[in-house]
């Protein structure tokens, strides 16, 4: 009975792993520098994209990266509004004639809300 009993281990989970014949990942140090000259130096994998900015994990601020040269500029679209993106497909006097068309339907009573319907006066 004694065989099959359950070791008991503190809470926080102590291994009973060793770590012979256990091959690490390949790492490589990559150093920060912060703006105020404080320098840091961060384990990453060979194989990961190292970031330009990290947090310096004592102080918390923003350090770039010293081997990591200029940060890429994306190109940015323009900001296009509706009417923008309505100018694509019609043009202003197309808008127009819609425009019209769409005022005598409401006025005419053929589309909208029924309180906007104007009354015909009756005699």
């Amino acid at each position: 009975m004694a065989e099959r009993a359950l070791r008991g281990a503190r809470l926080g989970g102590q291994s009973f792993e060793d770590e012979r014949g256990v091959e690490m990942a390949p790492r490589q140090e990559i150093e920060y520098v912060c703006e105020d000259g404080e320098r840091f130096v961060v384990t990453m994998s060979t194989e990961a994209d190292v970031p330009l900015e990290w947090e310096h994990p004592k102080s918390g601020k923003i350090g770039r990266w010293v081997d990591g040269g200029d940060e890429e500029v994306k190109e940015e679209k323009p900001v296009r509004s509706h009417w923008d993106m309505l100018l694509e497909r019609r043009t202003v006097p197309e808008l127009e004639d819609i425009l019209k068309e769409r005022v005598s339907m409401l006025r005419g009573g053929e589309i909208g809300p029924p309180h906007l319907h104007r009354k015909s006066k009756k005699k």
